[in-house]
This record gives C-alpha cells, sequence and structure tokens, in this order.
C-alpha cells in the first residue's frame, strides 16, 4: 500500500480526444508535497507518513510547529496529513513527491470537504415536498411536519432528518480516472468532478477497488532532485595559447613581400 498525496483543487475545465470528443476534468495542483514525519510500529502503534504541501508564512505557525519543521528540514506547510502505508514503502523525512507518483489511465480515490452551505431547510437539505398549499395549511408549508411519536418512546430517535447544518462533510469519492499529469507544472487532471470548494484541500490515493497499474512507481513516484552545474575548468585559456602558438611560428617562417617580388 503507497502513500498518497495533499493536492489543491483549481478548478474544472475540459480535455479534447484525438476523435474530437470532450472530457471534463478537475484541475489537482501539487506545491511542494513533502514527507515531514514518520510513524513507525514500534513507536506509534502503526505505520504511515505524515506528508505537508503548501507553503506557509513562518510568522503564520505556531512556535512548536516551528520547530517540528526545522527538526525534519522542511519549509512550514499549509496542509497536514496522514496516509497510512506499507512498511515497504516508508520514506525518508524531507522526501518530496511529484505528480508522476499517479500515471494516465489509473484510479484513485478522492477526500474532501463539501461546499458548505448554512443553515437549510428539510425541503432543501432532505428533498421533503412540504405541506399542503391550502386546506388548512397557514405559515408551515415548509415544515418538516411531526418530528417523533407520542409519550412512547418520548424522545427523537437519531438520524432523524430536519433542518440543520448543510454541507461541509468530510465524503470520498471513488474510482475517478487519471486523465493525465504535467510534472513541470505539478498538475493532475482527473476525469469527472471532485467534492470540494475552488481553492480548497483534497487528498488523493490509489483506488481501494482497483488494482494498482503497472507502469505506476514504488514505492512512490519522487521528485528528482536538481542538478549542479558542472564545475568550470581552467584549461581552456591554455588549450587557446597552445593552438595559438603554431600559429606564430607559421607567420614567422613565411618570407615577407618584397623578397616574393625580388
Amino acid at each position: 500500500m503507497r502513500t498518497g498525496m495533499i493536492a489543491q483543487k483549481l478548478g474544472m475545465t475540459r480535455v479534447f480526444k484525438e476523435d474530437g470528443t470532450h472530457l471534463p476534468v478537475t484541475v489537482l495542483k501539487v506545491d511542494a508535497c513533502q514527507v515531514v514525519a514518520v510513524r513507525t510500529e514500534e513507536k506509534d502503534g502503526y505505520t504511515a507518513l505524515q506528508l505537508g504541501a503548501g507553503r506557509a508564512k513562518p510568522n503564520r505557525v505556531s512556535k512548536p510547529e516551528r520547530e517540528r519543521f526545522a527538526k525534519a528540514r522542511v519549509e512550514p506547510k499549509k496542509k497536514l496529513a496522514e496516509f497510512r502505508v506499507a512498511p515497504e514503502a516508508v520514506l525518508e523525512v524531507g522526501t518530496e513527491l511529484s505528480v508522476n507518483h499517479f500515471v494516465p489511465g489509473q484510479k484513485v480515490d478522492v477526500t474532501a470537504s463539501t461546499v458548505g452551505k448554512g443553515f437549510a431547510g428539510v425541503i432543501k437539505r432532505w428533498g421533503f415536498g412540504g405541506l399542503h398549499a391550502s386546506h388548512g395549511v397557514s405559515v408551515s408549508h415548509r415544515s418538516h411536519g411531526s418530528t417523533g411519536n407520542s409519550q412512547d418512546p418520548g424522545r427523537v430517535f437519531k438520524g432523524k432528518k430536519m433542518a440543520g447544518h448543510m454541507g461541509d462533510r468530510r465524503v470520498t469519492t471513488q474510482n475517478l480516472e487519471v486523465v493525465s499529469v504535467d510534472e513541470d507544472r505539478g498538475l493532475i487532471l482527473l476525469h469527472g468532478a471532485v467534492p470540494g470548494a475552488e481553492g480548497g484541500w483534497v487528498l488523493v490515493r490509489d483506488a481501494v477497488k482497483g488494482k494498482l497499474p503497472e507502469g505506476a512507481p514504488f514505492p512512490a513516484g519522487v521528485k528528482a532532485a536538481p542538478q549542479e552545474a558542472a564545475p568550470v575548468t581552467e584549461e581552456a585559456p591554455a588549450a587557446e595559447e597552445s593552438s595559438a602558438a603554431p600559429a606564430e611560428e607559421a607567420a614567422g617562417e613565411s618570407p615577407p613581400e618584397n623578397q616574393k617580388e625580388q
């Protein structure tokens, strides 16, 4: 079982295929997704990776959190999340994940908080039909009707559909297909809709109801470290001097023009 990734929802667009048809896709942005901490079976009782994404200002982070990030040698993160992994899929602290962790055609599960809609009545929240428009009904046309029974049981059953806060619930959408990934810009394109508002954080994992494709990297798709520039050698001027010396000798051996005329 591999780790997941933390991404930010940018919005929706469409991608055209070769036959001219188009697919609605959701664009996810992966920004500096790094391993912040490792949970082990010996110390914590389970095996997991704590990932962080986004770049937070140091003055916006509490002092204990700053010290924890400094100990891990990673910059402060905006979003933290844990992913259960297999013992053989544990990564070192500070490892930065790449969008190549997922491959096109792979199925993934996306977890996020839905858009909050505030306090809503039963008609909007649960789809109730409401009371009669006439026949003695006044004022209570959009009410939910009877709340419970009589003296027995004398209480309201748990789970009763009533008016209340709507949305802002943690949900998981399963089996979304990865259309493509862009490593240069850190983008993941998923076929279909993803829960949550634009700019919200989402958790992307391998689908629990599908097999891991053969081309998927294991234990994870890691971003390669930037290559250092090659050191400049001082042999080039010496080579130029050596090439200039034979030219000067050849110029010295050639007779002057007045001698050629004689």
